[in-house]
Order: C-alpha cells, then sequence, then structure tokens
C-alpha cells in the first residue's frame, strides 16, 4: 500500500479507503465478526483510512468500529460524517447548521470511543444553512480538539469553493478533501468537481467506484445484489463500458474490479478509492488492485467508451476557432509553469 496526503495538510493516508457503510447491516452488510475480518485484511495490507457515518446501519457501524478499533485507534485516519437526519420528529436532527454538527459529533465520538475525530466530513449540502455557518462551525469544532481535518461530500462545486474561498479569507479551517460518486460508469464530476477539487488541492475520495457492482460484472452472471433487488438494471450504453473492463480485466490476468479501481487510481489529481465489503475476500481481490498497471491501449479504450459530453462551456470552449481566439495564435507553444506540475494548453483543453 502506498500512501498520499490528504489535501494541502501532511496527514497520510492510504492510497484505497475502507468504506464501512455495510458494518452492522445484517440485511446486505456485514456482522461484527466479519467486519472485524475485514478490518483487520485492510490492516496487514498497509490501509489507514476508515470511513463511516452516523446514519451508517444506524449508528451501528461507529458502535462496531469503537469495539473493533479498542487498542488500535492511532493506527488509523478515522473519519465519519454529519447532516443526514437521525430522529424522525425532530427537525434540528438534520442539516448542515451548528445543532447538528456539535450534536452528531458528540454522538459519534461516544459510540467510537474516541476523543476526536481525525476527519469529519459534511455529508450533503443542505440549502437551508449558510455556507459561512457551517465553515465557522467546522473551525470551532477543530479548534476545540474534537476534529483535526475537515472535508466535504456530495456539494456543488461552486460552493465548495466558495466554502473554501471564505475560509481562507477569514483564517478558518478549509476542506482538505471532497468525497463524491465517481466511476467508470459516473464520470459527470468530471465536467466541475473534480477541477474544482485539483484547483483547491482537494484530495478526491470516490464513492462507489464499482459502481453498485455493475463493473465487476456478477449482474451479468446472475448473482443477486442491493442493486438488483432495487430493480435497477444497466442502461443499454453502460454495457459498452462493462464489456470493455471485462474484456481487459480477462485478457490481463485481473478481475473486472480490480480494472475498475486501477482506472480511477490512474485518473488526474489526487483520487482515492472507497473500497468497501461484506467479505473480506472481497475486500483482498480490491486491494489488489494497487498492483494493476494498466497499458495505454487499455485506458484509451476505457476512456473512449465511458466518457461524458462535458456540456458548456467546456465544450465551446475546446472549439479549435476559440482556442485560437482565447489564447493567441501561438496557443500551442503555451506552457504553464508556475503549476506545481507544468501544463501546457493542450492539457487545460
Amino acid at each position: 500500500m502506498r500512501y498520499t496526503l490528504f489535501g494541502r495538510t501532511g496527514l497520510r493516508v492510504s492510497e484505497l479507503a475502507l468504506g464501512t457503510m455495510t458494518f452492522g447491516d445484517e440485511a446486505w452488510g456485514s456482522g461484527k465478526e466479519t467486519s472485524a475480518r475485514i478490518v483487520d485484511a485492510y490492516a496487514d495490507a498497509g490501509g489507514n483510512f476508515i470511513d463511516t457515518a452516523n446514519i451508517y446501519a444506524a449508528g451501528n457501524s461507529e458502535a462496531i468500529l469503537g469495539e473493533l478499533l479498542s487498542g488500535r485507534r492511532d493506527r488509523f485516519v478515522l473519519a465519519s460524517k454529519y447532516t443526514c437526519g437521525t430522529h424522525d420528529g425532530d427537525p434540528n436532527s438534520a442539516g448542515n447548521h451548528r445543532k447538528s454538527l456539535v450534536q452528531s459529533v458528540e454522538d459519534s465520538l461516544r459510540r467510537l470511543r474516541t476523543d476526536r475525530l481525525d476527519v469529519l466530513w459534511v455529508h450533503a449540502r443542505d440549502n437551508f444553512t449558510p455556507v459561512d455557518e457551517v465553515m465557522r462551525a467546522l473551525d470551532d469544532a477543530v479548534r476545540s480538539g474534537k476534529v483535526l481535518y475537515v472535508g466535504v461530500s456530495d456539494w456543488p462545486a461552486w460552493e465548495i469553493a466558495q466554502a473554501n474561498t471564505l475560509a481562507e479569507l477569514r483564517g478558518w479551517t478549509a476542506f482538505a478533501g471532497s468525497q463524491l460518486r465517481y466511476n467508470l460508469l459516473e464520470r459527470s464530476p468530471e465536467r466541475e468537481l473534480l477541477p474544482q477539487a485539483r484547483a483547491f488541492d482537494l484530495t478526491v475520495f470516490a464513492w462507489a467506484p464499482l459502481a453498485a457492482g455493475l463493473l465487476t460484472g456478477k449482474y451479468r452472471r446472475g448473482e443477486r445484489g442491493r442493486l438488483e433487488a432495487a430493480g435497477k438494471q444497466a442502461e443499454s450504453w453502460k454495457e459498452d463500458v462493462i464489456s470493455a473492463v471485462l474484456d481487459i480485466a480477462g485478457q490481463g490476468g485481473w478481475s473486472p474490479a480490480q480494472v475498475a479501481l486501477a482506472w480511477l487510481q490512474g485518473r488526474p489529481g489526487n483520487v482515492v478509492p472507497i473500497v468497501a465489503a461484506t467479505k473480506p475476500e472481497q475486500l483482498t481481490d480490491n486491494l489488489a488492485s494497487t498492483g494493476v498497471r494498466l497499458d495505454a491501449d487499455a485506458l484509451a479504450r476505457l476512456d473512449e467508451v465511458s466518457a461524458v459530453p462535458l456540456g458548456f462551456p467546456h465544450e465551446f470552449l475546446r472549439e479549435p476557432p476559440v482556442t485560437r481566439n482565447v489564447y493567441g495564435d501561438r496557443w500551442t507553444d503555451l506552457e504553464d509553469r508556475r503549476s506545481t506540475y507544468r501544463r501546457t494548453v493542450h492539457d487545460v483543453l
């Protein structure tokens, strides 16, 4: 397992994160014994980032983790989330506001049996709560010592940019990472969210990296899962993507999951897939993706078959006459040497 940095911080996080939404849900997830084996397998592989939330399995995910990490809690970067409702009938049990944040953090610390969260994610955007209230409340949580770093999940790119700009101007703690749905069947974040993350040096944690199992090919084999139980099937255009993944996996001697995860890990920027499992052998298969190296032909095929339209203004700005007008007649010779990595106009476009 290799490691990367969490945004503009010195915090070291493993290249694959462990998602624990399945922990504590006996219906479709894993009980405490199986969860323990999954955590041990992840730790033995060198993984150190464990991701949970206050609502996962109605709090049971955090409670199980609190027990499983006893005596070795400091070995891990422990992350949880707040925002989603926890008590029916109580309008303040949900939302981004300060009361929800404070209560959620206290409850998470109790269940996790720890005195601080290494990372607190804002789980989703609550449009009623002003962005400045969110960022100031998060900064207070950091200053109290109960939270070390903060991140954002499932927000529009423009509001993440607004939030971090506001935090930087006022000397508050800014988001160091963003969490979003990103995989070969969901590349729409490439329109706004991923460029925004690169501009602000946010580490991107990709949830549902296997598209709820579609990219493993298990539904083609007739296996049941959450997606099938919900009555959802792959759309026809997605079948070409799945076929490409299966073909490349067969040619390389890998599993389809390893190919899908390897593609994600090779994307521009700092992308950390969040892998989840209901069985230790599933996790072992996913962890092996760190040793998969896709060649140029495989990458080109996956990129082409899964590409999504970028829309306006991105496609408009890539039209040759527009590009020449914006960058001048010598645009092919332009190179940005100020960036942390060298970029030509070809890279920008």
